[in-house]
């Protein structure tokens, strides 16, 4: 089996379609298609079931997909091996970023990462931490930006830790309070992060100790777009202070009085997995500047 056309079927099953498939291996999504088609020409069985612009994997798919990941992390594995005996002259860094906050927290040291390793081919996941953390199991990524609490079976470097602020629209009730709690906000429709974002599951269950549940009117995975949302007037919404130095009127922006609810970044990998040496190299210098203030409070 040819590994490339392994790669296009993973991401298939990974991203749910073929043009995002596409996106991921930078290949057309012909082309990956045509790869997928081979793969079940080869093994004699449908990997995929099609519903729609939706695929998911066939139970012969689901046995592929796991020993196919397998076989990509070995190949990873062996390449850095061999970048290790190159003294990091050449290899790949995977590092999984959030879409929320990475720009402020991470651009800098990747660039800086660059700079002292341009042998280094860095390859970027922008996703939810959910889905990174999934990532980081399966062997897709080395390191990833994730929020706590990370999950057992994997390590972590704390990175920033900051409270969420409440969005609010020109005339709501609350308008003008230095800080919020969330169950004065029952009556309220939220504007939520779209699905694989970990802030969304803390919010919900933070209102469920709060006695209700609330009604969304929208989700998004760009804080911009949400912001406008709250500035239209569809509903409230919460960003982590660190994101709210640009809040322009109508929109208005509260402390959200919750010390369970914040926004606790890291740095995380895969448990009893020895990374790579250009992931140990990236690691030790986001110790390095975390040291010197990187995601300081």
């Amino acid at each position: 089996m040819d590994l490339r056309t392994l790669r296009a079927f993973v991401e298939v099953v990974r991203q749910g379609g073929f043009s995002a498939a596409g996106r991921a291996v930078f290949a057309s999504q012909p082309t990956v298609s045509k790869a997928v088609k081979q793969l079940e020409d080869e093994v004699g069985v449908p990997l995929l079931d099609r519903v729609g612009h939706q695929v998911r994997p066939t139970v012969a798919g689901e046995l592929v997909f796991r020993r196919a990941v397998a076989m990509l992390a070995e190949r990873e594995n062996l390449q850095n091996d061999l970048a290790d005996l190159g003294g990091l002259r050449r290899g790949r860094l995977r590092l999984g970023l959030s879409r929320l906050g990475s720009s402020i927290l991470f651009a800098r040291l990747v660039a800086e990462f660059r700079n002292r390793y341009p042998g280094i081919e860095i390859e970027l996941v922008e996703h939810g931490a959910l889905y990174l953390e999934q990532a980081l199991r399966e062997g897709a990524l080395d390191l990833a930006m994730c929020m706590l609490p990370v999950p057992d079976d994997l390590e972590w470097e704390r990175v920033h830790d900051d409270p969420l602020m409440v969005l609010l629209p020109s005339g709501h009730p609350l308008t003008g309070r230095p800080s919020v709690r969330l169950a004065e906000l029952a009556d309220s429709p939220f504007i939520l992060f779209e699905q694989g974002f970990a802030l969304n599951p803390r919010i919900l269950a933070a209102c469920q100790r709060s006695g209700f549940r609330p009604r969304v009117a929208a989700y998004s995975g760009q804080s911009e777009f949400i912001q406008a949302l709250v500035a239209a007037g569809l509903g409230v919404a919460f960003l982590p202070r660190l994101l709210c130095c640009g809040i322009q009127a109508p929109v208005t922006a509260a402390l959200l009085d919750d010390d369970e609810l914040r926004w606790r970044i890291t740095l995380a990998w895969q448990r009893d997995v020895r990374l790579s040496p250009a992931a140990q190299a990236y690691l030790g210098m986001a110790q390095a500047a975390l040291k010197k203030g990187l995601g300081a409070d």
